[in-house]
């Protein structure tokens, strides 16, 4: 009678059955016998998940539901909230990774029973992979050299899971059953993984997520290290992006419990390594005040104005200055160097503004001096959110001895940025940044890369301003060809113009009556087999390109990554249509040869046609009608989501569907060709300011 208690909205129930919410509504008017609100509003009511499986299944609409989608219902529909049935769900994970045949023991009986066996199985796995034990969270690790005097500051931090009891875990009983079968099915991490990302996808404004493609420089900035520090974990990104041996330390914090929990969760199942947690803020109560790690690497909050300016002016991390009210980044910076032991390595996010404040000048200034700023990296735009400001890295390192002539790194990658939501292109960032820091590292100094980096002397920073950006101090990119290159670019812009006029549609027949077509929907063509629909995942192979949502959106080739992962990844093959699930969009991409191998990223649907039964243009072409996503669409306060199953198409046979098929591939031709203007029009513009203020173009 537990499961009675994890509701489910009418949208969940849609999607469990794979039907419209508009079917959901009928079936409550028409079915006396199907089940009553247990709680919502009237507008929007909530069911209780066991009675609604119960009424599915005994009207046969139940059997085609993903074992996915029904344990995401049931923690999504948890009554102590998705963020509880997720810790509740990590804990039990981790016992089925760590003590198979110890859960399926205490699995084999009631749900009563479960539930109160659990707590004493867990106590050893959670006391044994996160450091639960008595004391042994704020302790320093063995072969960390200690601080030779005791830190003062009061230490107000909790270990980041604990034990839940009994009571707590009987409501969440079905929940975890469903993630044990999934286990079996993706293994206990991949099973997590996909939980989480559910779960971060469904409240994008509550998380700041640090991008795989960012964490994984960040990583690869700081180097090899056997004990690391996150002050400010979140999710657990960056220590995810290095855990990878047994025999490292990691160390994580955050001031939200909530999160301290689930990164501890996520790293004792990624990872064999030792995993510390604790739940408190960092800067007003560290818990590891004696650690001395070899890298630190943090996305700290950014414009925190009560990070404790008033309570911390006395505290003896502050060996640079005393950060101002309004430089809660620099305070972070001084934290990330106090935790490292001699010559370790932080790489920390920072907002560009910290690079150039006047208040934060002296701090600059000092850190430069002594050695410990080594490196500032200048982020494209939409490398990490905030996604419109070109964010910076800042690696430093905590000195054994200053330097007789020291340099400093900058670097501005800008240049990589692209269009779209795409986000940068990261192969290019990462070679460039990596290029020049592994050359900087070995040489301490930087022969000169016109517009991308340079190391300059220490003393050439240290005027009144200390000003940091990068853009500021690099000389623009040679282009002694110039000139050329741009007669290059308005050619080939002409030669897209010409094929653009000549792909322009004709005009349109006159207006004549609709066709009266039968329509039918995407999800019964799935269930008929006339086609596959297949969704994304959240892990694959590293070496296969990944096709993401937004190389949908923009019309480009696969750009993304996925975590390596043991969960198979679905491929795309020529005549596949994919389709972006959220955004609003009316979008569809027909899988052609160059795209054709790629994984499917997350947030898309991907469509695989029976080709005796379905055109693929002509399923494309339909699916973007704009009333046909209206009415497939449903809205939230945040974002709209595409319910792929519910979107429509005539019934037409198979010679009349290529007819349409043929339209729809000429327009799609007409709608490549005008991206392609529209990019090299803004390239030719570009190049002609830049060549105009630079020289290398004359006014005539």
């Amino acid at each position: 009678m537990q499961d009675n208690a994890t509701e489910v909205t009418a949208a969940g129930i849609a999607r469990l059955a794979g039907v419209g919410r508009a079917a959901v509504s009928n079936w409550r008017r028409r079915h006396a016998d199907f089940p009553k609100p247990v709680g919502g509003t009237e507008t929007s009511p909530s069911f209780a998940l066991a009675e609604v499986e119960a009424w599915l299944r005994k009207q046969g609409k139940l059997a085609e539901v993903p074992l996915r989608e029904r344990v995401w219902q049931q923690l999504a529909g948890h009554p102590d909230g998705p963020v509880a049935a997720l810790i509740h769900a990590g804990c039990a994970l981790l016992l089925i990774h760590d003590r198979p045949t110890v859960w399926l023991e205490a699995s084999a009986g009631s749900d009563e029973r479960l539930a109160a066996m659990l707590p004493e199985a867990l106590e050893p796995v959670l006391a044994g992979r996160l450091s639960n034990g008595s004391g042994s969270v704020n302790g320093p690790s063995p072969g960390n050299s200690l601080r030779s005097v005791n830190d003062p500051r009061p230490v107000n931090t909790l270990p980041a899971v604990h034990t839940p009891s009994g009571p707590q875990l009987l409501p969440s009983v079905p929940l975890l059953r469903g993630a044990a079968e999934l286990a079996a099915e993706l293994g206990a991490r991949q099973t997590f993984e996909f939980l989480l990302g559910r779960h971060l996808d469904a409240n994008p404004r509550q998380y700041t997520p640090t991008p795989a493609e960012l964490a994984g420089l960040m990583a690869d900035l700081a180097g090899p290290a056997r004990t690391l520090l996150d002050p400010a974990c979140g999710t657990g990104a960056l220590l995810g992006a290095v855990a990878n041996r047994p025999d490292q330390e990691l160390y994580a914090q955050d001031s939200a419990p909530d999160l301290a929990a689930l990164t501890a969760l996520r790293l004792a199942l990624h990872t064999r390594a030792g995993v510390r947690g604790a739940a408190g803020d960092s800067l007003r109560a560290d818990a590891f005040p004696q650690l001395r790690a070899d890298a630190v690497l943090c996305h700290p909050p950014f414009n925190e104005r009560n990070w404790g300016h008033d309570e911390l002016a006395y505290d003896p991390r502050w060996e640079y200055g005393f950060p101002a009210r309004n430089e809660s980044e620099l305070a972070w910076v001084q934290h990330a160097l106090a935790r490292l032991r001699d010559g370790g390595t932080a790489v920390l996010l920072m907002p560009p503004a910290a690079a150039s404040r006047r208040s934060g000048r002296r701090i600059r200034a000092d850190l430069l001096r002594r050695g410990a700023l080594r490196a500032v990296v200048a982020l494209p735009v939409g490398a990490a959110p905030p996604y419109n400001i070109p964010l910076h890295l800042w690696v430093l390192c905590r000195p054994d001895r200053a330097p007789a002539q020291p340099e400093v790194l900058l670097v501005d990658t800008g240049q990589f940025a692209t269009e779209g939501r795409g986000g940068p292109d990261w192969r290019a960032v990462r070679e460039a940044v990596m290029g020049a820091w592994s050359a900087f590292d070995r040489a301490g100094t930087l022969k000169e890369r016109p517009g991308l980096a340079r190391s300059l002397p220490v003393i050439d920073l240290l005027d009144d301003d200390v000003d940091l950006a990068p853009a500021r101090h690099l000389p623009p990119p040679t282009a002694p060809e110039g000139a050329g290159a741009l007669t290059a670019v308005r050619e080939r812009l002409g030669e897209t113009l010409r094929l653009t006029a000549d792909l322009t549609p004709p005009p349109a027949d006159p207006a004549q009556p609709a066709p009266r077509w039968p329509f039918t929907t995407v999800g019964e063509l799935a269930r008929g087999g006339a086609l596959v629909l297949r969704t994304g995942g959240n892990g694959g192979h590293a070496r296969v390109p990944v096709l993401t949502d937004h190389d949908v959106l923009a019309g480009t080739g696969p750009s993304g990554s996925l975590p390596e992962s043991d969960e198979e990844a679905v491929l795309t093959e020529p005549g596949d249509v994919v389709v972006p699930v959220l955004g609003g969009g009316a979008v569809a991409r027909v899988i052609d040869g160059a795209t054709r191998g790629a994984a499917l990223g997350r947030n898309l649907v991907l469509l695989r046609p029976d080709p005796t039964a379905l055109d693929p243009w002509f399923l494309a072409g339909f699916l973007r009608g704009t009333a046909n996503n209206r009415q497939a669409s449903s809205y939230a306060s945040t974002a709209t989501r595409l319910d792929v199953r519910r979107l429509q198409l005539p019934r037409l046979a198979l010679d009349e569907q290529r007819r349409y098929g043929a339209r729809f591939r000429a327009l799609d031709e007409f709608e490549r060709a005008l991206r392609r203007a529209n990019r090299l029009g803004d390239q030719l513009v570009r190049g002609m300011y830049d060549g105009l203020t630079d020289g290398t173009v004359a006014p005539g």
